[in-house]
Parts: structure tokens; C-alpha cells; sequence
């Protein structure tokens, strides 16, 4: 028997949603003295930009009462399986992925394979990213700064720029860095891209790091 028609006037909720983990966060206690020639800080770019790595499926809207009960059977792309009417997967990799959904109907046996597809691109959005190996960062010592895996997959080139806030900058996706002063600085991370149309001009994030003597 095969399934009413009416079944697969398909309405799908696919939505992705950040990871919560945060790279890092710098912080000491007590109370420390920005420099005075940077008493006024420029404006945040805001906390890093993570990758998306995980996915909700909602067929909830597509559920027809006459058809009986079924089964919703999902294929990730990258080896799980999973059922129900709605569903959340975290993938492991970025990469593109083609999710299947196979429909079964426990009463006939019937298997309506491929019944929807569905494309998920985990490559081509924008990350800005990047992290240090101490959490205390003491006047004098050099530090790298790691941009990690950020970037604007649809440029074709890609500058790294990072602006530390105490009068000197950098390029490069991974450098080494020293300050002069103790205090605390919005450190900020650009990137600028040049490319065809699609290209997003320019991403940045900062983080602030605590400098002590």
C-alpha cells in the first residue's frame, strides 16, 4: 500500500545553531590601569564567530493523521543514523554533508527511500577564531596568537590582521606578540577579503587580555 500523497507535501524546519565553547577567556583578580593613550578603546568587534557544527531537523509540520503512523528514518552523511520526527545532530568535521530521510510504515513493511534530501555546507561560512596558550600574559614575554581555523571560505585571498591596542599591529594567520605595559587590552582579530561578489569584505572579533607585571 503506498503512502497517501498527501504525506509529502513535504514543510521542513532546518536550523543550525552555534557551539557554545568559547576558545578562551583571559582574566586575573584585582584591579589594573588601562594605559592613557588607550583610556578609550575602539569599538568590539564583538565575541569569536564559531563554527556551526550541529543541525535540527523538524518534520513535525509535515505529519498527516490519515496516513497512519511512520517512521522517520535520517541518513547525516557522515555515518549516523537517526530517527524520529524531529531530530539534532553535531557533525565532527566541517565539511558538506547530504542528509537522506527514508519514511517507513511499520504496518506494510513499506520503505519510501530518499523520500527528502537535504544539503547542509558547513565549509562555507565565515570563522573568526583564535586563542593564546596562557591566560596570564606577563609585561615582556612573547605570546602567540593563533587565528586557528578562521577565515571567509567564499575569498579568494585573505588578509589577518590583529590590532592589539597598544600602538602596534600585525599580519599573519599565526605571530608572536610582546607588550610593554601591563593592563588590560581589547585585543581584535580582522579579516579582510577580496574575492568575487560573494565575498564577505570584512569579519573581526576581539578578546580582552590581561597584562600584569
Amino acid at each position: 500500500m503506498a503512502l497517501p500523497a498527501s504525506l509529502f507535501g513535504w514543510n521542513f524546519l532546518c536550523m543550525s545553531v552555534l557551539r557554545t565553547l568559547l576558545v578562551f577567556s583571559v582574566g586575573v583578580g584585582g584591579a589594573l590601569a588601562s594605559p592613557a593613550a588607550h583610556a578609550q578603546d575602539a569599538a568590539d568587534c564583538g565575541p569569536p564567530l564559531l563554527p556551526q557544527m550541529c543541525v535540527d531537523f523538524d518534520a513535525s509540520r509535515s505529519v498527516d493523521p490519515a496516513a497512519g503512523p511512520v517512521v522517520y528514518r535520517w541518513q547525516m552523511g557522515d555515518s549516523t543514523t537517526l530517527t524520529g520526527l524531529t531530530i539534532s545532530h553535531c557533525y565532527k568535521r566541517r565539511a558538506r554533508y547530504q542528509v537522506v530521510l527514508d519514511v517507513l510504515v511499520p504496518a506494510t513493511g513499506e520503505v519510501r527511500q530518499a523520500e527528502k534530501t537535504f544539503e547542509v555546507d558547513l565549509v562555507a561560512q565565515p570563522v573568526i577564531n583564535f586563542s593564546l596558550p596562557t591566560k596570564t600574559i606577563r609585561v615582556g614575554d612573547a605570546v602567540a596568537f593563533d587565528a586557528l581555523d578562521s577565515g571567509l571560505p567564499t575569498c579568494q585571498n585573505v588578509l589577518y590582521i590583529w590590532d592589539f591596542r597598544d600602538g602596534l599591529t600585525q599580519q599573519g594567520r599565526r605571530i608572536d606578540h610582546t607588550f610593554r605595559k601591563a593592563g588590560r587590552y581589547q585585543v581584535r582579530l580582522s579579516l579582510r577579503g577580496y574575492g568575487p561578489g560573494s565575498c564577505a569584505a570584512s569579519h573581526c572579533a576581539t578578546q580582552e587580555v590581561v597584562v600584569v607585571q
